[in-house]
């Protein structure tokens, strides 16, 4: 058999191998990048843009791994289960470590003994959108609508039009609703979902009128026209949102800190698995095309070291400890 210049030089490499003992094929690793919400939401889309890149820049295989539930308690969970080696890493925002711990009886992990903080690599904000299906096309467009609504049906949220999805229960979208209904006197009921990507749906089928997620849930059908961002959080406007207004323009002030995202790792990993996957991250958050794609899902690229990213978690946890407890908050099981 007539060998071919490739044919020969992989027989060769083969063979070397033996002689020494070593696997004719170096194994690359495969990290499992876990993620608390369901294929098709925002942070699901980040998830996959990020483990794109980051499989050339670790010489690994990523896999995003979905685990939706409880507001990404059950990732949470899995992380906490996982051996400290580098191969299971948890993608997440404020969310699930910054609120869900205190906002939850028995969450089954508490971040500061669990976790360690590895890479930041965004902030965002959050925002509030109304269906297609309804008149709205601005705020005090919903405003109007909603207390048109609440005249004709007794002031009862649950026939309609008051009716507000959030991701998850006891989430930051939760408590603005909430804090909406009281600012503007509304009738609002925050309809919890499990993920950005059902509550989308629904407000894309105008089941529920209005929703509250991150700017990366919404922006895609806001484009579309399908959905409209009426009001972002934060201290100013959004540059893909310019002539959307903040909540702090619109009068409800106290929510300018705006959350993060960030990839953490079980407890007991290496100090040098950590200053190898915040180098990639810093790697990949350079590059035009990795910044332009998540700008135009609503985030603001931004790296953080592990300790930036711990200093942040740690300051956001604080900021909302305040407000669940101005609330009275009583945690749920």
């Amino acid at each position: 058999m007539k060998l071919t210049r490739r044919t020969f030089a992989l027989q060769t490499l083969a063979g070397a191998a033996a002689l020494t003992g070593l696997p004719a094929l170096a194994q690359a690793r495969t990290i499992r990048l876990l993620v608390g919400f369901p294929p098709g939401g925002g942070t699901d889309a980040v998830a996959r843009l990020l483990g794109e890149h980051l499989k050339d820049a670790l010489n690994a295989t990523v896999v995003v791994d979905n685990k939706p539930g409880a507001g990404g308690q059950l990732a949470a969970q899995a992380l906490k289960a996982a051996a400290p080696d580098g191969n299971t890493l948890f993608l997440s925002h404020d969310h699930t470590i910054s609120i869900l711990p205190q906002v939850t009886k028995n969450p089954g992990f508490e971040p500061a003994q669990d976790f360690v903080p590895v890479a930041g690599f965004a902030t965002f904000v959050n925002a509030f959108a109304v269906s297609g299906g309804t008149p709205a096309k601005s705020f005090n467009d919903y405003v109007k609508w909603i207390q048109e609504g609440n005249d004709k049906t007794g002031g009862n949220a649950t026939k309609g039009r008051g009716t507000v999805g959030v991701p998850a229960p006891a989430s930051t979208p939760e408590f603005l609703v909430k804090l909406i209904g009281e600012k503007y006197k509304l009738d609002l009921a925050p309809a919890p979902y499990r993920g950005s990507a059902p509550m989308m749906a629904d407000m894309l089928g105008n089941q529920i009128a209005a929703g509250v997620g991150s700017v990366p849930d919404f922006m895609e059908n806001h484009r579309a026209g399908k959905l409209h961002i009426v009001g972002v959080l934060g201290k100013e406007r959004q540059a893909t949102l310019p002539d959307v207004p903040t909540f702090h323009e619109l009068g409800l002030t106290g929510f300018e800190d705006v959350p993060y995202y960030g990839v953490f790792a079980p407890k007991g990993v290496s100090p040098a698995f950590v200053s190898e996957f915040g180098a990639a991250m810093s790697k990949v958050l350079a590059m035009p095309a990795v910044r332009e794609q998540m700008q135009r899902m609503g985030l603001a690229p931004e790296y953080m070291t592990a300790q930036k990213l711990g200093e942040r978690e740690r300051a956001y946890t604080a900021t909302w400890a305040k407000i669940i407890k101005a609330k009275g908050f009583a945690p749920a099981q």
